[in-house]
């Protein structure tokens, strides 16, 4: 009884000498109560009495101290009025004083109420005499210099009784005898609405100071032994005689298993893990007496305003783990049977960034075997890890993925230490670093690795020439010939077509480009081909001067048609000896040859229908057997699209989609107005590290695999992914499945192994290795849940799924995702009757169902018809499915920040982490008499108040200050404000080089710019017949109480 604790694993039973040795101690039905700590003493829970079982506890928690009945209802003024003093919160033990002892509450969670053996509702538990009452079976010393003191997150809603403890986040309702919930000061916005509660007393928290109201009385009285919940950054217990021992596996004999663990086998720890300190959030979903509205507040509901949060204190844990940029887990706790994979109703899988850029001040170690040769299990193919083990004096190593021993090669061999340990482990970062890169051997190559090569297929219609793309184009390829990968061994090459398609010699023997037409597009042949290829380095000024004369070459040009698929045969014709990147700036729908499209456009009538979706789908076969043909020839395919007409990004995205390229689309494009926009991401694109012919393979452990893979990737095996060209700004993600009913090992491991080769020409094998730990407890896999990697999945089924549904099956499937499993959760942890107008879910998941509302809202999924153009439409599609973690997040929940009032402080007052604080996106966070900044990581919009000081307007536009603002660019002037905000700008930009935001402004009741940039992107608002915020927590709330 005293050992159950379902905020932490709980801990195996020491055998007890007492007479009740052999009888598993009396089990509670449902405990809510940490361990209790003292120095030298042991902890004695107290047997519930008959009187204790008939006292109605409420769900918040029992009573604290001797007294059942030791809470009483507060005054509904304490709520509000921060004039009445505070009483006391907590009471710190003194060292060496024995605790109090605490009353177990007498209801079990409903999805364990069948299990539990406990007595009769009403009825006395059986007690043994008073004499035989068996001692604790574990005790717990904490170490005398460990404070108990909390350094995790305080709990950012509701004061429990001392000593209590539960293991998820409540919505709790008012009622006299709950106190009402306040966001953390992190999870908010700003301390100018000032409604958060106090951090609870004893919480250190590390997060940015809140101005904050006077605290709020509690309703619970703490007693003299309560306790505080002990350091998150060092073990709970310390390692002392009587500390708790690594539990043993799960197939243990149960005679070596308390009853506690038997019922909740989830509560036995895997070695070396610690349980997270559990937060709880509250919010109340009661109706206002006499009003339909939902009794919220609006300002208490959760916000992600820091944007994505690593599981830091999974890396503490694993600290030889490989850092979250390039793996993370939906949830870091993996499932150990069938049963609980099907209970969990989130996804259960990864997301993976192979080459994310490194932490600053971190690379990734490369090292060279040489003549060793790379060391790898010999059947599974695991790479050498930091969790890997040597035996037998350093001669074998065990495989931590299939457990196999394999022999250390002699130049590899090193002598072991007292621990187990190699004694060259400092020199060897593969065996100390999650991640690595080991340089391949020429038995990893099937032909000399190939020189970086990038071929551009440009269209110069009519509308190309007129929209200035062509000449932004030739600038910037010419401005970028110095920094592109590979020097020396760069290649590049060209193909400009209209209704002809025109091939371009540029031989270094030569002066100027030779260009060659071919007007045969149904026999299309490739005219001297070994000199359409050029070595950069070579032949840098007949391409320079290629570059110069393009845009004159075709401004007369009054062509309209394009023959796109004809142009796309050729250039695979030129590239499939080596592969490389292939570039396509296309300006109109193709309409000649093979691989046409007609103009089937976005028909409003078959919204709503079963054949909805075919209008996302690629309309001619040609593009994905050419998508086919050139990722097997390991060429990579971006596309550039600027059209002002319907070009069908459906289909020609799709080249993109398996190639492992990228979209971009700049609809109406405009070289004035866009040109920076497209420069930039060109140059990116041209000029960041790339890895070329690459295929990358996920290895897990035995039981489980990776079972479906979603991203822009060919899938070339049931496990391979073919990736010509992969680069720092595409993530993948994937599904796991447990290919057995149940896993008897403690930790499962991950092993990511990218193979491809660098611009510098090594063949070269990028592994990333993560460890996470299985749980039987389904409590344990919702606290550990990473709500990023978890969106990042969703964000990629729902996608894919409006190419076989309806845009509102895919937007109901996200729903339906986030309700079943917040409805597992509260029949994990709740007694029904007890919550009522309370929603309860865990901490780690609190930003989901936000995040589950602005995916539903976002460009993809939205509305229907008239929500969004098909073409953008689909180019969000192709472009949310490549995106990491963390940009997907901040283009689902933007930042919007006032800038108005930094840009009148002095300039030595200037703090960019406070101008950065964001606000909730909500139309109550715009202020007519402020300037706003809406920041999605695509594009800046600039909002400006209609009481905004002219002063202010002027000093940032100069004379077009009072112009309408559609015709205005935002350009720097010679004042310093003009200067503050374009630093500030910039710095944004900075932070995120993936794309560049491009400034729009508009002013207040500027319709309909105001609308479509803004106003329809504030995702908390109801607009155009979507839900608000409130209202979709509603929905929610009303959807997991049925059937709950």
């Amino acid at each position: 009884m005293g050992t159950e604790n379902p905020g932490r694993p709980n801990f195996p039973l020491r055998p007890s000498a007492t007479p009740f040795a052999s009888t598993p101690p009396p089990v509670t039905p449902f405990s809510t109560s940490g361990p209790v700590a003292s120095e030298g003493t042991s902890f004695r829970a107290t047997l519930p009495t008959a009187s204790q079982s008939t006292t109605p506890f409420s769900s918040a928690g029992p009573a604290v101290g001797q007294d059942a009945t030791g809470f009483r209802p507060s005054p509904p003024t304490w709520f509000n009025d921060p004039s009445v003093p505070s009483a006391p919160t907590s009471y710190v033990q003194p060292a060496g004083a024995p605790f109090q002892r605490f009353p177990t509450p007498q209801f079990p969670p409903t999805a364990q109420a069948a299990s539990v053996r406990g007595p009769p509702v009403g009825q006395a538990p059986l007690q043994p005499p008073v004499a035989q009452v068996p001692s604790p079976p574990v005790s717990f010393h904490p170490q005398s210099s460990i404070p108990l003191v909390s350094k995790g997150s305080p709990s950012p809603t509701v004061n429990f009784p001392s000593g209590l403890s539960q293991s998820g986040s409540s919505f709790l309702g008012t009622g006299p005898n709950f106190q009402p919930s306040f966001p953390s000061a992190s999870s908010s916005f700003p301390a100018a609405r000032a409604t958060l509660q106090p951090p609870l007393p004893g919480y250190v928290t590390n997060q940015h100071a809140v101005p904050q109201a006077s605290p709020m009385p509690s309703v619970f009285h703490a007693q003299p032994g309560s306790y505080m919940p002990p350091p998150t950054s060092s073990p709970p217990f310390s390692a002392q005689q009587g500390s708790y021992v690594p539990a043993p596996p799960l197939a243990t004999p149960l005679g070596l298993q308390s009853r506690d663990q038997m019922q909740h086998p989830g509560s036995i720890p895997p070695v070396g893990i610690q349980s997270l300190v559990e937060d709880f959030s509250s919010l109340s979903l009661t109706s206002i007496p006499g009003s339909i509205e939902p009794g919220l507040d609006s300002t208490v509901l959760p916000r992600p305003l820091d944007g994505d949060v690593e599981p830091e204190s999974f890396v503490e844990t694993y600290p030889l783990n490989c850092n979250p940029r390039y793996l993370r887990l939906t949830t870091t706790s993996i499932p150990s049977s069938q049963s609980l994979v099907s209970r969990w109703h989130l996804p259960l899988g990864a997301v993976v960034c192979p080459l994310a850029e490194a932490p600053e001040g971190e690379e990734v170690p490369i090292v060279n075997f040489a003549s060793s040769g790379i060391i790898r299990c010999r059947r599974c193919r695991t790479y050498v890890n930091p969790y890997i083990t040597f035996t037998d004096a350093g001669r074998k190593w065990r495989c931590n993925i299939c457990s196999l021993l394999n022999d250390v090669p002699g130049d590899y061999f090193a002598h072991l230490d007292a621990a187990g340990q190699r004694i060259d482990l400092d020199q060897r970062p593969e065996l100390t670093k999650g991640s690595v890169e080991f340089v391949a051997p020429t038995e990893y190559m099937v032909r000399p690795p190939m020189p970086p090569l990038y071929f551009f297929l440009i269209d110069v219609s009519v509308s190309a020439v007129r929209s200035g793309m062509i000449e932004v184009a030739a600038q910037t390829i010419k401005s970028c010939l110095d920094q592109l990968p590979g020097f020396p061994r760069t290649q590049i090459g060209f193909i400009t077509y209209d209704s002809t398609i025109h091939f371009y010699n540029m031989k270094s023997s030569l002066t100027q480009p030779q260009m060659m037409v071919v007007s045969d597009l149904d026999d299309i042949f490739v005219p001297l081909p070994d000199d359409l290829l050029v070595n950069l380095s070579e032949s840098r000024t007949v391409v320079e001067a290629f570059l110069d004369s393009l845009p004159s070459m075709f401004q007369d040009n009054l062509n309209v048609e394009s023959a796109f698929g004809p142009a796309l045969k050729a250039a695979f014709m030129v590239m499939n000896q080596l592969g490389g990147k292939l570039l396509i700036f296309q300006n109109t729908l193709p309409s000649l040859g093979v691989g046409r499209l007609r103009l089937r456009g976005d028909d409003p009538r078959v919204y709503g229908t079963d054949k909805e979706h075919i209008l996302r789908l690629p309309e001619d076969p040609f593009y994905k057997q050419m998508a086919a043909d050139l990722t097997k020839y390991q060429i990579g395919v971006n596309i550039y699209a600027f059209s002002d007409k319907y070009t069908d990004i459906a289909s020609l995205g799709t080249l993109a989609k398996y190639t492992g390229g990228q979209v971009f689309y700049y609809p109406s494009f405009m070289s004035v107005i866009h040109g920076e926009k497209f420069r930039h991401e060109l140059a990116r694109d041209l000029t960041r590290e790339t890895a070329w012919e690459a295929v990358m393979r996920i290895r897990c452990g035995k039981g489980i695999r990776f079972s479906s893979y979603h991203g822009n990737f060919m899938l070339r095996s049931t496990d391979l992914l073919a990736l010509p060209a992969v680069d720092c700004d595409k993530a993948y993600a994937m599904q796991l499945s447990l290919e057995e009913t149940l896993l008897t090992t403690q930790t499962v491991y991950f092993q990511v192994a990218l193979l491809y080769t660098a611009s510098c020409g090594e063949r070269r094998i990028r592994v990333h290795t993560l460890a996470a730990p299985v749980v039987a407890d389904l409590s344990e896999m919702y606290r550990q849940a990473d709500t990023g990697a978890i969106v990042s999945l969703i964000s990629r089924l729902a996608i894919e799924k409006t190419l076989a549904n309806k845009l509102e099956d895919a937007r109901n499937s996200v729903q339906q995702r986030i309700v079943k499993a917040l409805r597992e959760y509260r029949n994990l942890y709740a007694v029904q009757h007890r919550l009522g107008a309370r929603m309860i879910y865990p901490e780690s998941l609190k930003f989901l169902s936000l995040y589950g509302l602005s995916l539903c809202k976002s460009i993809p999924l939205r509305g229907g018809y008239a929500d969004a153009q098909l073409d953008e439409r689909c180019a969000a599609g192709f472009t949310m499915m490549a995106l990491p973690i963390k940009k997907l997040l901040k283009l689902l929940y933007p930042s919007l920040i006032r800038v108005d009032e930094h840009l009148l402080k002095p300039s030595s007052l200037l703090d960019f982490e406070n101008i950065m604080r964001r606000l909730p996106l909500i139309g109550k966070s715009l202020d007519s008499r402020g300037l706003y900044l809406y920041d999605d990581g695509f594009r800046f919009v600039l909002w400006f108040g209609r009481m905004l000081s002219p002063d202010i307007s002027r000093n940032l536009l100069g004379a077009d200050f009072a112009a309408e603002l559609s015709k205005v660019i935002l350009i720097e002037h010679g004042n310093e404000m003009s200067k503050r905000l374009m630093g500030i700008l910039k710095k944004l930009r900075e932070a995120d080089p993936s794309y560049y935001q491009l400034s729009y402004l508009v002013r207040q009741g500027e319709q309909p710019r105001e609308g479509l940039l803004l106003l329809a992107n504030l995702v908390e608002d109801q607009i155009g017949g979507t839900s608000s915020y409130m209202d979709w927590i509603s929905q929610i709330h009303r959807q997991v109480q049925q059937n709950a």
